[in-house]
């Protein structure tokens, strides 16, 4: 495809000469000729000077390269919608495999993909252009949005409700008890039944080995648009708003509300029964033990305003430093100390004028 169909489609401004053939893409350091790359980090300028690609996607600030450029507001955006043209999922087939268990009390929607050794129960409801990968077990009374893949090994539990158009990755579980105890006289554990359920809404995506628990009462709640990451947990009761970006390692403890567009890095835990305001962002790794404000950015364990995060960790390195230091005012204060007791009163007096 020539550059200047792959600018139009993308809705880019091209810099250079548009008839050069495209072949596909490729990063800024295994890019060849005939390939198409992207710049969506400034600190990588000095690769895109250096490669071997016949055109990047770039910012409107990027300087000019010895390249042709295809300009966008949001380069990162467009690099995605660049994968599409060159990358395309094959359609879905309908199809549904021999070995599939399906309940007869199942209601299945049209043009629907059931894959082998996949178990349907009773009276669950899939919708049109589902796509249910091999080896999934979908629980009884369970139901599946319009659109949505379900990919092989995830189970959805009993009375979970999937929107449309969601994507649950390989092995996720969607709907597992949550994690309450009460204990008893004797010291041993009495497991509290979990009788709620989990909403996932539309366009929502959830990542491989992720696992979203279900309520005591009630219902786990996952947000319109929000994506999980792998290896996430949502504990029982929880609350996460629209548009949220949970990345690996995610821990929600239960009954936690997540608002809308709040981002939480890799491995950042969040205790139970607090709230994460609107737009608020968590650093990786960050131990959020309290309440976080709308559009605020935390840091740290535990969790800090990002700003006195980066002046703190700033001292750590010097803290051997400043150790010594102390070490040397504390014996230069012992040392005055000893000397204003065995000085004369008179002294004493003259010493302090």
């Amino acid at each position: 495809m020539k550059l200047n169909e792959i600018a139009e489609k993308l809705s880019c401004r091209l810099e250079g000469d548009g008839d050069i053939e495209i072949t596909g893409l490729a990063t800024l350091e295994t890019a060849r000729q005939g390939e198409l790359s992207f710049l969506t980090n400034p600190k990588y300028f000095s690769e895109a000077k250096t490669t071997g690609a016949s055109a990047i996607i770039a910012g409107r600030d990027c300087p000019p390269v010895t390249i042709s450029i295809l300009r966008h507001e949001n380069p990162y955006l467009t690099f995605a919608k660049a994968i599409e043209i060159f990358h395309s999922p094959p359609p879905n087939k309908p199809f549904i495999h021999p070995t599939a268990v399906i309940s007869e009390t199942a209601s299945l929607g049209n043009a629907i993909s059931i894959g082998a050794y996949t178990y349907i129960g009773k009276d669950v409801i899939i919708g049109d252009r589902a796509n249910i990968g091999p080896h999934c077990v979908v629980y009884d009374r369970a139901c599946i949005g319009e659109d949505s893949v379900i990919h092989s090994g995830a189970v959805i539990r009993e009375d979970v409700k999937l929107g449309k158009r969601c994507i649950i990755q390989n092995n996720a579980v969607i709907g597992a008890d949550g994690f309450g105890f009460a204990k008893q006289d004797d010291g041993t554990w009495y497991k509290i039944l979990q009788a709620g359920s989990v909403v996932i809404e539309d366009d929502v995506e959830v990542g491989a080995c992720t696992t979203v628990d279900r309520a005591a009462l009630g219902e786990t709640i996952i947000g319109i648009g929000s994506k999980l990451d792998n290896l996430v947990q949502v504990g029982h009761g929880s609350v996460v708003g629209k548009n949220a970006l949970l990345c690996a390692q995610v821990g929600l403890a239960g009954s936690t509300k997540i608002g809308n567009n709040v981002i939480l890095a890799g491995q950042v835990g969040v205790a139970g029964h607090l709230a994460i305001g609107d737009g608020a962002i968590a650093t990786p790794q960050t131990g959020i033990p309290n309440s976080v404000e709308p559009d605020k950015i935390v840091s740290g364990s535990p969790a800090i305003d990002h700003k006195k995060w980066l002046k703190s960790s700033a001292v750590i390195g010097k803290l051997p430093e400043i150790q010594k230091v102390v070490r040397d005012l504390e014996k230069r204060v012992v040392k005055l100390e000893i000397i204003f007791k065995v000085l004369p009163e008179e002294k004493m007096t003259q010493f302090n004028q």
